[in-house]
């Protein structure tokens, strides 16, 4: 053999070495760069996420390809970025995970491409995709390559949305075009104190219109989670953030062919306590409140439900669950915040979580408490109009199992788009103190004898006022004119509620409709 021909033994020694500074060597300036950050690395991240010794590494010997800025001699391992795939309790997923540590995380030609193909062998094998960020955005010295390929994977991200489940984590900084892919995926999480995310920075910001502001304040998690809502959960730590997504991912099909995860059923047949408490749930007064989430635990499996968006626009409830082992998705009004009224905010939070759970074919249970839409000038100059419509357009394209129970105030347009029957509901459960109608007893009554009232002496006046209430709400306001017309499908106590539920959801198993052919609607957005 000629003496200059590498030896098998050479070759593969020469690779153990490539995989060692790939990856030990690296992950030890990565650690003493994170760690002092309070943060982890992000070989460490995806650790944390799949299960052990299930990652399957690709592109780990990938490197830059630029040549300008001193770059020739700066070419690591892997070009800032983790990508491969495993699993989160023996179900595949895709993963890629920003390293910071290299060149800021930063996004070029060759950790573009990475991604990229992360998504595509995504899509090919019907996976969801979690893509954790940590980065300083755009890599500079590789100029508008590196905007193509951010343009790039919001393509991508566009066309997978509906077809695999995208899960965004934010562990560090994410700002300018970076931010706009991680918006357009199905669930953000954010690390409290140690991510932001924002289009123009503090310095920016402060150039353009003279303010101050630090990143925290500008796009931390506290503000993207309850002020802006791009942050679907907001994490104390990176492990919270973790066990968030793997306890999201328990609840998700791979895809949206895939039937979704079904767990054993060891749910009582017959009432319980938990059932009977429910005849107690909503107080006898109409201006009492209640916790909605106390209705949601004696439905749902084991009483545990994740909710998700749960800083923002609290008087909505979103949150997934289980019943008969199945998974469902929950919208619910909720009358501790804001008596559970339908604004801008709650609107669009609920219709995107039902385009979600239409999309992947997760059945739908309406809890409905709502006495309206939010008047004033704010909602109506904001776009309520157009913004609160996206709900109704949301439920009426959606064509998964739908059983809504209507479970005190049902009042005007509130009562039209929280899951009714005229929105394509398949079963509308109402409990006796269900109350339907067009708007309020006590706002009835002013309308509609102002004038009668009016003649009323002054001192007879609320006396009057109490007795016509009383009489409309007897005549107008109960569930039982709803159930006349078939609106309502059933009147049920509210102990027998979970068990009306069940076998509900159990029924429309098999249900199959589709929506008239056409290319895609067009949502009021």
């Amino acid at each position: 053999m000629d003496e200059l021909t590498p030896t098998t033994a050479f070759r593969i020694a020469d690779l153990a070495a490539r995989q060692d500074e790939a990856v030990r060597i690296a992950e030890k300036r990565a650690v003493d760069r994170q760690h002092a950050k309070g943060k982890l690395t992000a070989r460490e991240r995806i650790g944390l996420l799949l299960d052990p010794g299930s990652f399957v590494e690709a592109g780990q010997l990938a490197r830059h390809r630029c040549a300008e800025f001193g770059m020739d001699t700066n070419r690591p391992w892997g070009d800032g970025v983790v990508t491969g795939h495993g699993t989160v309790d023996g179900r595949q997923v895709c993963v890629f995970s920003q390293d910071f540590s290299v060149f800021g995380g930063s996004l070029g030609e060759v950790s573009g491409e990475k991604v990229l193909e992360l998504m595509d062998l995504a899509m090919t094998i019907g996976c969801p995709v979690v893509g954790i960020n940590d980065s300083g955005g755009a890599r500079i010295q590789e100029g508008v390559v590196s905007l193509a390929y951010y343009a790039e994977l919001g393509r991508r991200t566009a066309h997978a949305s509906g077809v695999i489940p995208q899960i965004s984590m934010i562990m560090g900084p994410c700002a300018g075009g970076a931010v706009y892919a991680p918006a357009m995926t199905d669930f953000t999480v954010m690390v409290d104190e140690t991510s932001h995310m924002f289009v123009t920075g503090p310095d920016v910001v402060h150039a353009v219109t003279g303010e101050h502001v630090t990143a925290q304040e500008l796009g931390g998690a506290a503000v993207q989670s309850e002020v802006a809502g791009n942050a679907h959960h907001r994490a104390a730590d990176e492990q919270d953030a973790v066990d968030w997504v793997q306890t999201l991912l328990g609840y998700l099909p791979a895809n949206n062919l895939d039937p979704g995860p079904a767990y054993a059923d060891d749910t009582s047949p017959g009432l319980t306590a938990a059932d009977l408490e429910l005849d107690r749930l909503v107080p006898d007064s109409p201006h009492q409140t209640y916790d909605m989430a106390e209705l949601i635990v004696r439905l749902v499996d084991d009483g545990e439900f994740t909710e998700v968006h749960s800083a923002f626009a609290p008087n909505m409830i979103c949150a997934f669950g289980r019943v008969q082992g199945h998974t469902v998705g929950i919208v619910a009004n909720q009358p501790r915040h804001q008596a559970g009224v339908l604004d801008i905010d709650a609107s669009e939070k609920a219709a995107r979580f039902v385009r979600f759970c239409d999309a992947f074919s997760i059945p739908l249970l309406t809890l409905a408490d709502v006495p309206g839409y939010l008047p004033g000038t704010g909602q109506e100059r904001g776009g309520i109009i157009r913004r609160g419509a996206k709900l109704i357009y949301a439920y009426s394209e959606a064509t998964v199992p739908k059983v809504t129970v209507v479970v005190r105030k049902a009042y005007g347009g509130g009562y039209a788009v929280m899951g009714s029957k005229h929105v394509g509901a398949d079963v509308v459960l109402a409990w006796p103190t269900a109350e339907i109608a067009v708007m309020g007893a006590e706002g009835a009554v002013r309308v509609l004898y102002r004038r009668e009232l009016a003649g009323v002496p002054p001192e007879e006046r609320d006396a009057a006022r109490r007795r016509l209430t009383d009489e409309y709400r007897k005549r107008h306001g109960g569930p039982y004119l709803a159930a006349e017309r078939g609106y309502v499908d059933q009147v049920v106590t509210p102990s027998q509620t979970r068990l009306q539920v069940t076998r509900a959801l159990r029924m429309l198993r098999t249900k199959r409709q589709s929506l008239p052919a056409r290319k895609h609607g067009n949502i009021p957005l």
